[in-house]
């Protein structure tokens, strides 16, 4: 009680301040301003204390009375709303929860920080969680968080996506939806997330985001409609039918190309059009990944080799290299592996994986090289020098670069061996031949 005679006392004294102007519901302080400021003052004080129920008197006369005196109106609506339904259980405050959300934006839609898009991301986030079950519900939910992202772009919040994603997953299981649809909005969303992780500098923020990426993932995968074979349901009559509809063209393949279903019967129908309708270095690629997944790696390397001579964007192109060089490995074609392996690192920096490449082709080299068995395990000395250098420069190869350190470390000459060719711990060696590279000894006991 003496809490409330202090803020009348307050509000009484301030009241007299006002310049005695007309007031309406739409003006500032609505049609009583020293109501207003009355009820806003005590409402705001209860909610400090949780008492919600206590609060509702004064924010509805406010809500009601004075709809443009200030958002604080609408954020505090918020948490009474909230507070009520976990305390009664009751649904009705889901509505008003609901009143709350689109008042604002009639009378704070334009506010440059939370704009209606940011509002709308509110409202159908609040009717999704606490609706899930209702499927009318589900489906405006999904509606406004839709309308929301669309208006919000990039600035979209990951809690919306994610409600957006998981709706769209409900929906589509009680039938209300096509998979397609599901599918477009995962495809959507993911490019969002690629774009907003590049644009922010804050690590932390950058986590955040990725997490809020594989939540969106994981989502997906639990929709049903991510397996190749669903894919090909959904995407082959679609495709036979709109041969020439590059943008369904490139939709399937960069759905394809996430799941790995470069195998599928789908997978090369689709790859083979878009190379006929536009052989660009995309399309190239898509062909050369469909022969590597079958194992034709001959007919693999003349797609890579065009699709690197296409691309110009030096990731992808780095990319490119290094499956080429990767192939190569494979095959034995040692010098081209580097070579390539090499252009692959040029391009992008604190990238390992390649380094490990090329320290695996030295190992296998080594049975190949000299006329001397010790001269053969020179090669172990630089292959160990290229995976040290894979775990210098990129965290996520460290665990693999520290496996083949342990594996090929055991290879070296023992020092009784090398006493016997004049070696020594720490003599330079130079290994010739196309690898024309030099390295130090180090022997084992």
């Amino acid at each position: 009680m003496k809490t409330r005679f202090t803020i009348a006392t307050v509000v009484l004294l301030l009241s007299s301040m006002f310049t005695l102007k007309a007031q309406t519901l739409e003006s500032k302080y609505g049609l009583d301003s020293a109501q207003t400021v009355l009820n806003a003052s005590l409402y705001v004080e209860m909610v400090k204390q949780k008492n919600y129920e206590e609060a509702l008197p004064g924010w509805r006369y406010v809500y009601n009375n004075a709809p443009a005196f200030q958002k604080t109106t609408y954020i505090k609506g918020v948490t009474i709303m909230r507070g009520m339904l976990r305390k009664t259980k009751n649904p009705k405050y889901v509505d008003t929860l609901m009143m709350v959300y689109d008042q604002r934006i009639k009378y704070f839609g334009k506010d440059r920080k939370y704009p209606e898009g940011w509002i709308l991301g509110r409202k159908g986030g609040d009717l999704f969680k606490y609706k899930k079950k209702h499927i009318p519900s589900v489906k405006e939910a999904y509606s406004i968080l839709k309308k929301s992202i669309e208006m919000q772009q990039l600035k979209s919040e990951a809690t919306v996506i994610n409600y957006t994603m998981e709706a769209s997953g409900i929906l589509v299981k009680a039938g209300e939806i096509e998979p397609e649809e599901v599918i477009d909005n995962y495809l959507l969303f993911m490019d969002m997330a690629k774009k907003q992780i590049d644009a922010e500098t804050k690590e932390s923020k950058k986590e955040n985001l990725d997490n809020a990426r594989k939540n969106v993932e994981q989502i997906f995968f639990k929709a049903g409609v991510a397996d190749c074979e669903t894919l090909s349901n959904i995407f082959t009559a679609k495709f036979e039918a709109n041969k020439d509809d590059m943008v369904l063209i490139n939709k399937i393949l960069r759905m394809l190309n996430r799941q790995e279903c470069e195998d599928g019967a789908l997978y090369a129908m689709v790859a083979e059009r878009k190379y006929e309708l536009e052989p660009n270095a995309d399309a190239a690629h898509n062909l050369a990944k469909m022969f590597i997944k079958k194992k034709e790696f001959d007919k693999s390397i003349g797609y890579l080799e065009q699709a690197i001579e296409l691309e110009q964007d030096a990731d992808i192109k780095a990319d490119l290299h290094y499956k080429l060089a990767y192939i190569q490995l494979s095959q034995s074609k040692l010098s081209a592996c580097r070579s390539n392996a090499l252009k692959a690192a040029n391009l992008r920096s604190g990238w390992g994986e390649p380094y490990i490449l090329i320290g695996k082709a030295y190992a296998a080299y080594a049975p190949k090289y000299g006329s001397k068995p010790i001269e053969k395990k020179y090669l172990y000395w630089l292959a160990v020098d290229k995976f040290k250098r894979a775990k210098a420069i990129d965290p996520n190869c460290a665990e693999e670069a520290s496996k083949q350190i342990a594996t090929y470390s055991r290879h070296f000459p023992n020092k009784e061996n090398a006493f016997f060719e004049g070696i020594k711990d720490g003599d330079v060696i130079t290994v010739g031949g196309w690898v024309n590279e030099t390295t130090k000894a180090r022997l084992n006991e």
